[in-house]
């Protein structure tokens, strides 16, 4: 079970140390869950120093080059993110796909780049509203997840675009689906991403092919995060 926090374009180096080491413990708190925060990449060292070298919280990037370096102004390679601390990182967030012009693609050079360096990753993938209800979300999915490398490192995270952000969040049999079906494309874990919070993690985190969750807002309030790991907990016992 893995829950990850995807802070966003939330908390500088201040807000990072101070929140990690709130939680710096959470892991024995909540046994069988692996925990994980996504920080902005000048917030990393930060979490890594407020956690302390003891603890078991893992500290992700939000986006990684493909590159090892080079003149690719604004972006972070992968030995950029392991000097920083970091042990893993997100590619292709729903966000990075509609602001950023990633592509299937680009998320594909990334994972590898990652993974080639020894960083763990969480590669996304999602349909849209649109895509939805033109009944291609497996359509969609297959063509997301067909690019990702098959490697021990590597987790999927399913966050339908819709339901990001937006307070709409994917019923628990929608979610079971969709994790079902992205786990017979490709053998890993498969974490739920889509407006995730205290009430209803539980529900989610119970059905079968739902290995975790990727939490937005939810990650950035120590208690709502807390009680999300929690329920993960809740559920490896169950």
């Amino acid at each position: 079970m893995i829950v990850a926090g995807n802070w966003k374009m939330f908390k500088g180096p201040h807000e990072a140390r101070a929140f990690a080491a709130a939680v710096r413990n959470l892991p024995s708190r909540a046994p069988g869950v692996e925990v994980v925060v996504c920080t902005p990449a000048v917030s990393i060292t930060a979490a890594v120093q407020g956690l302390g070298a003891d603890s078991g919280v893992r500290v992700y990037g939000q986006n990684v080059h493909w590159e090892l370096e080079g003149a690719y102004t604004g972006e972070i390679s992968a030995p950029m993110l392991l000097e920083a601390g970091a042990t893993g990182t997100l590619v292709g967030h729903s966000e990075r796909r509609q602001l950023f012009g990633e592509t299937d693609e680009t998320v594909r050079l990334r994972a590898e780049s990652a993974l080639e360096q020894g960083l763990r990753v969480i590669a996304c993938v999602g349909e849209t509203e649109a895509e939805r209800e033109a009944g291609r979300t497996e359509a969609v999915l297959e063509g997301q997840v067909a690019v990702l490398p098959r490697h021990e490192r590597l987790v999927i995270a399913y966050e339908p675009v819709w339901a990001i952000g937006t307070g709409k969040t994917a019923t628990a049999e929608t979610a079971q689906e969709a994790h079902a079906f992205v786990k017979s494309l490709h053998p890993t874990a498969v974490l739920y991403g889509g407006s995730v919070k205290p009430d209803n993690a539980g529900t989610l985190l119970a059905q079968p092919d739902v290995d975790g969750a990727l939490v937005g807002g939810a990650s950035l309030e120590v208690t709502s995060f807390e009680a999300i790991c929690l329920a993960g907990a809740q559920a490896v016992a169950a």
